[in-house]
C-alpha cells in the first residue's frame, strides 16, 4: 500500500564527480578533452536538499537521476535504521514508500551510472518536531494463537477526526497473510479501526500487520511516532452455539460436535444478549459486582472460569448455584451459567476469537459492545472504512 505524497520544496545538492583515470597519452587535446567530457555528468538531484529543517516527516524523499540510471539510494537515521523506498521501471526515479519519524537527522545517498560513469550524490536533513505525538497499540497479542473470529485491533493515542486523515493511516496499514483472504478496516471510534476478514479467519491462517505510522499525519501538527509489527496465528475453527429456549449450549470444532452443555441464560429484565459474539477475555477466577453495571447491592458473587463475551459484562462462567436451573430455566443476570466441570473445560478449551453465537432471547448485541466485528454485515462493515474499499492481504 504506498501513499500519494507531494514532495517538499527543496533545492538539489550540488555533490562532485569522481572519477579514476591513469594512463599516457601522446595528444594533449585527446586528454584535455575526456577530463572535460566527465566533469558534465550530473550528479543525481535530492528532495529534501542538504541542511534543510522541519521537514514534514508525511513528504517523500525523492532523488532523480538527472543523467543515467540510479543504482543505490539509502535513507538513514543516525541509528542506522533505514527508510523503505522504491526505484521506479526506468531506473531514474526513487522515493520512500512510507513516512518518516518525526524529529529525526536523516542521510541521504544516491549512487548512478551516467553513461559508465560513476556520480554521488548526499543530503542531510532534519523531520520537524511535532505538536503532539501519534502513540498505538495493537491486539491480539504479537504471537498468540487466537480463534477464527478475532479482529485485529489498531488502538490511537489521539483522535483521528477527519476523513482524509482516516485514509491516511488505512494506506499506512499494510496485512499479510499465509493465505491470503479479503477483508477490510473499520472505524470503531477516532481512536480505534478494526481489520476482519470477509469471513471468518482459515484455520492455520499466519498473519503479519504493519502499521507504518511514523510520518503519518492526523491533525494540525499530529504525527505518528512510530510504526508497529504483530504476528499471529489462527487455531481451530471453535464455533459455540448458545440457545436460550432449550438452554443448551453445543460447541463445534472444525464442524464436529465436541461438547454439549446444559447452560442457564438471563432471566426475564436481565436477557443475555443475542447475536455473534467473540471471546474476548479469559480470567479463571473473578468477584462479579452489580455497581459495575449501574446496579449496586444487586449481587457481588465470587465465580470461576469466566471467559468474556461483552465489554458490558457478559459471560460464559462456572454457576454451582443455579446447577439445578441449567438446561431448564434461565435464572442468571444476562451471563451464560454452566456447571462447574463444563465451564472449567470451556475454559480451557476456548481461545481468544473464538466464536460464540447465542440466539432466543429478546435482547440484541450492539455493536462496540466489545469487539463485535461479527455484529455487522460485511457490507456495512465495509462502509465504516475510509477508502470504502476491501483489502485482500498479500502472501505472506
Amino acid at each position: 500500500m504506498l501513499r500519494g505524497r507531494t514532495a517538499v520544496a527543496g533545492a538539489a545538492l550540488a555533490a562532485g564527480v569522481v572519477l579514476g583515470a591513469a594512463g599516457c597519452s601522446s595528444g594533449g587535446d585527446g586528454a584535455g578533452g575526456g577530463s572535460a567530457k566527465a566533469a558534465e555528468a550530473p550528479p543525481p538531484e535530492i528532495v529534501p536538499a542538504t541542511g534543510t529543517q522541519g521537514v514534514a516527516p508525511d513528504q517523500p524523499v525523492t532523488v532523480r537521476a538527472k543523467s543515467g540510471r540510479l543504482t543505490e539510494v539509502t535513507v538513514a537515521d543516525a541509528k542506522g535504521d533505514k527508510a523503505a523506498g522504491a526505484l521506479s521501471a526506468d531506473g531514474r526515479t526513487w522515493r520512500t514508500t512510507w513516512g518518516l519519524k518525526p524529529s529525526t537527522a536523516y542521510t541521504v545517498t544516491a549512487k548512478g551510472d551516467a553513461d559508465g560513469r560513476a556520480v554521488t550524490a548526499t543530503s542531510s536533513f532534519t523531520t520537524l518536531k511535532p505538536r503532539k505525538k501519534l502513540e498505538s497499540g495493537m491486539s491480539p497479542l504479537d504471537g498468540e494463537k487466537v480463534g477464527v473470529g478475532m479482529p485485529v485491533q489498531l488502538l490511537l493515542s489521539q483522535p483521528v477526526a477527519t476523513k482524509e486523515a482516516r485514509a491516511a493511516v488505512e494506506r499506512s496499514l499494510e496485512v499479510r497473510m499465509s493465505t491470503p483472504v479479503e477483508g477490510a478496516w473499520n472505524w470503531i471510534s477516532d481512536r480505534e479501526v478494526d481489520f476482519r476478514p470477509r469471513d471468518y479467519w482459515p484455520t492455520g491462517q499466519k498473519v503479519r500487520v504493519v502499521a507504518h505510522l511514523a510520518g503519518v499525519k492526523v491533525g494540525d501538527g499530529v504525527y505518528g511516532m512510530k510504526d508497529r509489527t504483530l504476528d499471529f496465528s489462527v487455531g481451530e475453527r471453535h464455533i459455540t452455539k448458545v440457545n436460550a429456549n432449550t438452554h443448551r449450549a453445543t460447541v463445534t470444532s472444525g464442524g464436529s460436535v465436541v461438547r454439549t452443555m446444559k447452560v442457564s441464560l438471563g432471566k426475564p429484565g436481565d436477557d443475555s444478549y443475542s447475536g455473534t459474539m467473540i471471546a474476548q477475555e479469559k480470567t479463571p477466577h473473578m468477584v462479579m459486582d452489580s455497581a459495575t453495571t449501574g446496579d449496586p447491592g444487586a449481587y457481588r458473587t465470587p465465580t470461576d472460569w469466566n471467559v468474556r463475551l461483552t465489554y458490558s459484562g457478559t459471560f460464559v462462567h462456572s454457576a454451582p448455584w443455579s446447577v439445578g436451573s441449567q438446561g431448564n430455566a434461565n435464572v442468571s443476570h444476562g451471563c451464560v451459567n454452566a456447571a462447574p466441570a463444563d465451564a472449567k473445560w470451556f475454559y480451557e478449551f476456548t481461545n481468544r476469537g473464538d466464536i460464540v453465537q447465542i440466539s432466543g432471547t429478546t435482547r440484541k448485541l450492539r455493536f462496540g459492545n466489545g469487539p463485535t466485528p461479527w455484529a455487522k454485515s460485511w457490507q456495512d462493515w465495509l462502509a465504516g472504512s475510509a477508502l470504502g474499499k476491501s483489502v485482500t492481504g498479500a502472501k505472506l
